[in-house]
């Protein structure tokens, strides 16, 4: 799309209304309608998925909503300013596709599609086309992720040791992506926001308890750019459903709890020092290091939905003109370390090497955050 076309089309949405279409009805579709159709100037069309179940239930909660099992057809439909495709990640790449290439602005959840070739298919396909690819990583819109981020770029934790991530639950049970691509992505996107890089290796392991050939409990750690180590214990197979973050700090340390809705981010002030002054130790070992314990401060953390602002910032990105947050670069950084953690449990724990994309990381150096103001 030329320069010219792109801008036009932005001046027109800009003055009017967007118009949606969604493809799948299933467990996260729905999610995404409602929170579009509660945002303004912004109209959802239609809805289509191949199960005409699913579709009766989606008629019967929006009943001003069209809905087809015609799915080829809603993609490149003609009224449709942009399309949200919320289905199996083995469909995306094709989908997501179709959409750009009939000029469609995309939407498509997370992980964005099985293979690093087809991320970046998608990703030069949009840019070439001045169109927004926005992916489901919903957590970046999360207001206690996003008030870590923000502690840790105020430099309040010094440099960051190490993270470590739990995300288990008993179910959902999936067939078409293992644990590590359901729930461990999230994580991996989690990082990426705040250290500002993909990670450069990886050795994990899994096994395969329900399914064959799909883990059902994956244990995965990470190595980063700038020397921080990340874990990650992801799993469908558990008695407590847990959503948390640890991150350890020269200074400081926050505990992130997503099931605590009330006080998601806990900052420990605490940490281990190096003492200089035997008069601070009455023993060697105290003589070498001291650990210091301080407040738990719990700040304030405010914020909307995160699935009504991740919807909320692709309708602006297309009103604007500007990448998201949530766009192909990291998308398929996420990608790229999965693809990895896949071959290193298929090695049953060899380290894999992670490798490097065409364009720029899907986050920012932490300094260049800091001078931005962001």
């Amino acid at each position: 799309m030329a320069a010219g076309k792109r801008a036009e089309d932005v001046t027109q949405m800009n003055q009017g209304l967007i118009t949606v279409n969604a493809i799948g009805a299933g467990r996260w579709g729905p999610n995404l309608v409602r929170s579009l159709r509660n945002l303004p100037l912004v109209r959802v069309h239609q809805v289509a998925d191949p199960d005409g179940a699913r579709l009766e239930l989606i008629a019967r909660r929006f009943p001003d909503v069209r809905t087809t099992t015609d799915v080829a057809a809603t993609v490149t439909d003609d009224v449709a300013d942009a399309v949200v495709i919320a289905t199996p990640v083995r469909t995306h790449f094709d989908l997501a596709r179709r959409a750009l290439q009939a000029g469609k602005h995309v939407f498509v959840e997370k992980p964005l599609c099985p293979t690093v070739e087809e991320c970046e298919l998608l990703s030069e396909l949009a840019e070439g086309r001045g169109l927004t690819l926005a992916v489901g990583h919903v957590f970046l819109f999360n207001a206690g992720i996003r008030k870590v981020r923000e502690i840790l770029d105020s430099g309040a934790l010094g440099r960051v040791y190490h993270l470590h991530a739990t995300r288990t639950n008993l179910g959902p049970i999936r067939d078409d992506v293992n644990a590590l691509w359901d729930l461990a992505s999230h994580d991996l996107s989690i990082f990426q926001y705040w250290l500002g890089a993909g990670p450069s290796e990886v050795t994990a392991h899994g096994e395969s308890y329900l399914k064959t050939g799909i883990e059902d409990v994956v244990l995965a750690s990470y190595r980063y750019p700038s020397g921080e180590m990340a874990s990650v214990q992801a799993s469908w197979l558990n008695p407590r459903k847990v959503r948390e973050i640890t991150i350890v700090g020269e200074r400081k340390m926050i505990v992130w709890s997503d099931m605590d809705v009330i006080e998601p981010v806990r900052v420990y002030d605490k940490n281990v020092q190096t003492r200089s002054s035997a008069a601070y130790a009455d023993s060697l070992g105290g003589f070498q290091m001291q650990i210091r314990e301080g407040d738990v401060v719990i700040p304030h953390v405010s914020g909307s939905e995160p699935v009504a602002a991740e919807c909320e910032h692709f309708i602006e990105c297309i009103r604007d003109g500007r990448p998201p947050i949530n766009g192909a670069a990291l998308a398929t950084d996420v990608v790229r370390a999965l693809a990895a953690t896949d071959e290193s449990l298929r090695r049953r724990g060899a380290m894999a090497l992670i490798g490097k994309g065409r364009g720029p990381s899907g986050g920012r150096v932490r300094a260049a955050r800091v001078a931005a103001g962001a």
